[in-house]
């Protein structure tokens, strides 16, 4: 690990379940074996009606209580505890579930087995869980079965969302070395506006006033920066200003975004099925969220060739508003980078001209935002010169020629 040092964590017998006594294993087994079949029997779904399968685990633990007073069966030492058990092990996710319960926790991952890390307070922590390869795979396709995604060998990366909000993230066996990788980002919500921002130290007022009157003027905004940046939920709370008379549309790999909006699409894309059909990418939800009447377009993750499409509806389509979001980017790195991605996208034109060879059209006033991740607000183009424009507000001193360079041959 190249971060904080990393230290045992509490389990799930340690620190803050110290003081529970231990339950056989045979007998939480023969328990929960009950519960799923009376959840089969009824024909229920655990992950829709966590709240049924409570209501029945609290139904076996007290017939087991009640038998335990002829003298037939073991008494339960805690039996709150073993409810609560048997509800994680039907209806959550087992093990994993009381990291996930836990609000101090913002992250979890498997590297193998033996070794559950979580992340607390921005520090790597090991934990003393130990689980089985079975346990790991089922668990894995229990949280895929209510994304409707899968992973197999022919597709061995999956990016799914679980029910509470957390990103998902599984790289399987063989691409992995020795064991499937699992990541669970979870959700965790600390600024849902500006303001809350500026409440927890991460803006200065005046910061957040120019954030939010840039969002409500319609000006174009980046959003960039490593992993645990805060990416997200800067974007979050920039789109939480947009006016309520904007029609917003988003597109996502996945849904991350949560703020508050009368008039919000969300779009996310889709895996291609087993035959290899029916893939649904990042660059034709851009291309179809601009036909959806959009006053605003919220893009996560620019990374590949929605760039080129973006940029064209931003630049010279007439869009003028537009949030990017990218990662492991700085602000003196945004212009390269995407003057990189939109050069990397056949078809795409450096000097001014579109792929069929007519010059840029801009003279409409539609509007449009999008995402990629440390921020940075660009100027409205100028109707004369877009280019230029772009220029004039990206590029710091000492870095015209480059900037100049990576827009293409200038034009006489």
């Amino acid at each position: 690990m190249t971060t904080a040092p990393t230290h045992r964590a509490p389990g799930p017998a340690t620190g803050a379940g110290a003081d529970r006594p231990p339950v056989d294993p045979v007998l939480l087994d023969r328990l929960d074996g009950r519960v799923r079949d009376v959840v089969r029997r009824e024909g229920i779904d655990p992950q829709r009606d966590g709240r049924v399968v409570r209501r029945i685990a609290e139904d076996v633990v007290r017939a087991h209580d009640e038998l335990s007073l002829t003298g037939q069966v073991v008494p339960l030492a805690d039996p709150v505890g073993v409810v609560g058990e048997l509800v994680a092990r039907v209806a959550g996710f087992g093990a994993l579930q009381v990291y996930l319960d836990d609000p101090e926790i913002e992250e979890v991952w498997i590297n193998d087995p033996s070794r559950v890390f979580v992340a607390r307070n921005g520090r790597h922590e090991l934990t003393n869980l130990m689980l089985t390869r079975a346990q790991v795979t089922e668990l894995v396709e229990r949280m895929l079965k209510s994304s409707g995604r899968r992973i197999d060998v022919s597709r061995p990366f999956v990016d799914a969302m679980l029910p509470e909000g957390h990103r998902l993230h599984v790289v399987l066996e063989g691409i992995s070395r020795g064991f499937s990788a699992v990541n669970i980002r979870k959700f965790v919500l600390r600024a849902a506006k500006l303001d809350d921002m500026v409440e927890l130290g991460s803006l200065s007022a005046q910061a957040a006033r120019f954030l939010e009157a840039s969002i409500r003027a319609g000006l174009n905004v980046l959003v960039a920066g490593g992993t645990q940046a805060g990416k997200t939920t800067m974007l979050n709370c920039l789109a939480a200003a947009i006016p309520g008379g904007d029609r917003v549309i988003s597109a996502e790999e996945v849904f991350e975004l949560r703020f508050p909006h009368p008039d919000w699409v969300q779009l996310q894309t889709r895996q291609a099925g087993l035959e290899g059909t029916g893939e649904i990418r990042l660059r034709e939800l851009v291309k179809e969220a601009l036909r959806m009447r959009p006053s605003r377009v919220i893009v996560g993750e620019v990374r590949a060739e929605e760039c080129l499409d973006l940029s064209r509806r931003t630049s010279f389509n007439g869009y003028n508003r537009a949030t990017w979001r990218r990662r492991r980017s700085g602000p003196p790195s945004i212009p390269a980078s995407v003057a990189t991605l939109r050069a990397s996208v056949p078809g795409c034109a450096a000097n001014g001209k579109t792929a069929n060879g007519s010059r840029r059209n801009t003279g409409s006033r539609s509007r449009s935002i999008t995402s990629t991740r440390t921020t940075t607000s660009l100027r409205r183009p100028s109707p004369r010169s877009p280019d230029r424009a772009t220029r004039r507000c990206c590029a710091g001193p000492g870095t015209r020629s480059s900037t100049r360079s990576s827009s293409g041959p200038r034009r006489g």
